[in-house]
């Protein structure tokens, strides 16, 4: 490979929509549901022997999105031969991210994120400018987080899959059980500056919105930013669960006027000191909140 190597942009997306790559119904209409990006599946949701079809018929599928001005995140298979196949198909123009599933081990990041350079100098893509969305399903993975979430500048988020990850922990996805790993995947990528994706709680439950809205009201006050989704129903509320609130704008661009008045350093507004943390929370608020507008 030549040429400079990019890292690739941390996105805001408060909503990530699953459709199965098998499906062109649903791709179809994928751009009308408001998700901040759109994630194609070629793993769980599409038959092993569905799957050589549905790879053949994805760079049209991202093309079709892309066209549409969608973000589209590609979720590929863990075997390699499948994976490999998956990345040839998924390295395109409009692809943001792939999601790896099932991720233990920074080796193997590092391995696919070379693959995905080498089939992007061959595309005259941006080497390095697609980025990696790990999904953490397992016990195993836990200890790793941090090394994980550093092991390639490729890496823009992290996530717990909260289905697979219950059946190797043995234990059920209410919240007790998943809150420590959750809680510990946000932190890592906080660590790390990366985007935290998740809640607690299964991601198969969609029939009681109520109840959903509760999870991303808390999931918000653990630290996430934006989550992956299953039905379409589920979007609005993680853009407005995930977004800041009229009132939160409000402050945050009085809080960025200020700042720009105030020069460096800490200073007050309504009694309140406001330092570097706080105006750079304020400025993600706007950032979130004109990428919805945009949505």
């Amino acid at each position: 490979m030549t040429g400079a190597v990019l890292r690739a942009e941390v996105p805001e997306w408060r909503s990530i929509l699953f459709v199965p790559a098998d499906q062109p119904r649903f791709i179809d209409k994928a751009h009308l549901r408001s998700a901040d990006a759109i994630q194609l599946d070629l793993e769980d949701a599409v038959a092993p022997a569905g799957k050589p079809a549905a790879r053949a018929a994805l760079p049209g599928a991202i093309a079709q999105l892309a066209g549409h001005g969608v973000p589209v995140v590609v979720r590929i298979n863990r075997a390699w031969r499948d994976a490999m196949a998956d990345l040839d198909a998924a390295v395109r123009p409009g692809v943001r991210a792939i999601t790896l599933p099932k991720v233990e081990d920074a080796g193997r990041v590092r391995a696919l994120d070379e693959a995905m350079g080498e089939f992007e100098a061959e595309r005259g893509l941006p080497v390095g400018g697609i980025g990696l969305l790990l999904l953490i399903e397992s016990p195993a993975a836990l200890p790793l987080l941090h090394d994980l979430a550093g092991a390639s500048p490729r890496v823009v988020a992290m996530t717990l899959g909260p289905e697979d990850y219950s059946l190797a922990a043995g234990c059920s996805t209410d919240a007790p059980a998943l809150l420590g790993p959750n809680l510990a995947v946000a932190q890592a990528c906080a660590a790390k500056g990366l985007l935290p994706l998740g809640f607690v709680g299964s991601i198969g439950d969609f029939s009681d919105l109520a109840a959903f809205r509760l999870k991303i009201e808390q999931a918000r006050q653990l630290g996430f930013r934006g989550a992956a989704v299953i039905h379409p129903a589920q979007v609005e509320i993680l853009n407005r669960g995930f977004g800041p609130s009229a009132d939160e704008l409000s402050w945050a661009a009085r809080v960025v006027e200020a700042a720009a008045a105030a020069g460096e350093g800490a200073f007050q507004l309504d009694g309140r000191m406001i330092d570097r943390p706080i105006v750079m929370r304020a400025q993600r608020w706007l950032r979130q909140a004109r990428q919805g507008a945009r949505s």
